[in-house]
């Protein structure tokens, strides 16, 4: 994996599992939507929608393999990995998802991002990117079939960075996944970006931790291993 850029702070995992859980709805159908690509991409050919996707369809092989491993006979797939380019394109029990933003969604099991936004962070950033991203939904995912259901979001948000932390590090370890020298920082970066805004309270809905919080989060995980996220 490799990280090219900090995230910025612009760039926020908004996706959590609700607040209360929502009433079934139907899944989302029809065709994936391609990439539209408006910026430019970089002379190597590393940053095109074709690796993009390859990248985002690797993930969530590695997260089936990881979750798979841990849970064993009992361990049921996420129903689909849904990319979406407008608003309310995509709903989850019935609430439209927005633009710049990733979600995974208990009543539809089935994790849902802005293609779009999701494109442009992988350009700046770099495909580890991706499998954060992904690690960080599947363990909502996770949390949903384990009946994890904190009090606070934040408590909910900060346990899947650690899982994420946990996915990444383990097939790091198992040799699924390598590291380039400056991932590790470059990772680190890109979680303090992502971190909520200082003036942010710590029990409000929605609430995903602070840049020191998301960061100690993962780390836990990717140093420790389930364990460290309470698994």
């Amino acid at each position: 994996m490799s990280l090219l850029a900090v995230i910025s702070a612009a760039v926020l995992l908004a996706a959590c599992l609700p607040a209360t859980t929502p009433t079934p709805g139907p899944e989302p159908t029809g065709p994936a939507p391609t990439v539209d690509v408006t910026g430019s991409v970089d002379p190597d050919g590393t940053d095109t929608p074709e690796e993009f996707a390859k990248d985002m369809r690797a993930s969530q092989v590695v997260a089936e393999r990881y979750w798979g491993q841990r849970l064993g006979g009992s361990f049921q797939p996420v129903s689909q990995v849904v990319p979406y380019q407008q608003e309310g394109e995509v709903a989850c029990a019935g609430q439209p998802l927005p633009l710049n933003n990733a979600v995974y969604c208990p009543a539809g099991d089935f994790i849902a991002y802005d293609v779009n936004w999701a494109f442009d962070a992988f350009q700046q950033i770099g495909d580890a990117f991706v499998f954060y991203l992904l690690g960080h939904e599947y363990a909502h995912g996770i949390q949903d079939r384990l009946g994890i259901r904190k009090q606070f979001t934040i408590e909910q948000e900060l346990q899947a960075d650690c899982m994420s932390g946990a996915f990444i590090g383990d097939m790091v370890r198992q040799k699924a996944l390598s590291m380039q020298d400056n991932d590790a920082k470059e990772l680190s970066d890109g979680l303090a970006a992502v971190g909520d805004d200082p003036d942010q309270p710590w029990f409000a809905p929605g609430s995903h931790g602070s840049p020191a919080q998301r960061f100690q989060s993962f780390a836990n995980g990717y140093n420790n291993s389930l364990q460290a996220c309470g698994l």
